[in-house]
């Protein structure tokens, strides 16, 4: 290893993270939220243009990501070994974070429509169920595929895989939950799984509202398929 190299590394890196702005920021997405730099700026108690400016250096030293979600632009840790990092670094100066806390209504947070996909805390707890139970893999930073095992229960559910992936938009991908800051699915998978849901009476609709709800049948459903207890 060229120790001189991996001195500047480290010495660049650590300048980075030490500036108490950046590192309100950084200690702020470690509980795997996205946010905005407006949030962040505030967060920082900066101007938004000072919180740019740190976001900029952030994300010249690898430590955090962007994500164009609409017409926001959020920002969250680039991987887990930064937020491993971080945590190390929160434990010896023992630190203690305040809990993220959502704004959002809690019938609207807990499950609605996202244009024609699912969103919400339960969208996000079946997103990470798809990757857990290995019916979804990650092919790149946002996309997913749908494994074998995947593509053999979403058949067995009613979902037609093959006329899926015929269709002229994106197959299945991570789409930011405004309210929950994390990953649902989205593209032409995470619409099936929604009117899959409708018809099948799992949840249904508000005549009025982007709001759905579960029914004590869906419950049961989420529980059997998926592990999902609510």
């Amino acid at each position: 290893m060229d120790v001189d190299f991996a001195d500047a590394n480290v010495s660049a890196v650590a300048a980075a993270i030490a500036e108490p702005a950046r590192t309100r920021m950084l200690l702020c997405l470690l509980d795997g939220r996205a946010r905005t730099s407006t949030e962040l700026a505030a967060i920082a108690d900066v101007s938004p243009s000072t919180a740019s400016v740190h976001l900029t250096r952030l994300k010249q030293q690898q430590l955090v990501s962007a994500v164009a979600q609409g017409k926001h632009r959020y920002y969250r840790l680039h991987g887990p070994d930064i937020a491993a990092a971080l945590e190390a670094l929160a434990v010896v100066a023992g630190t203690v974070r305040k809990p993220f806390a959502p704004t959002a209504p809690p019938r609207l947070r807990f499950v609605r429509s996202c244009y024609d996909h699912m969103a919400g805390s339960l969208a996000v707890c079946l997103h990470d169920r798809l990757i857990r139970l290995n019916w979804l893999s990650r092919i790149d930073a946002r996309g997913y595929a749908v494994t074998r095992t995947g593509a053999v229960e979403l058949r067995q559910l009613g979902v037609d895989i093959d006329s899926l992936r015929a269709q002229r938009r994106r197959f299945a991908f991570a789409c930011l939950d405004w309210s929950e800051r994390r990953p649902h699915v989205g593209g032409a998978v995470g619409a099936a799984l929604l009117q899959l849901t409708l018809a099948r009476r799992w949840l249904t609709a508000d005549l009025d509202s982007r709001a759905l709800t579960l029914t004590k049948k869906g419950q049961r459903e989420f529980s059997a398929r998926f592990g999902i207890e609510v």
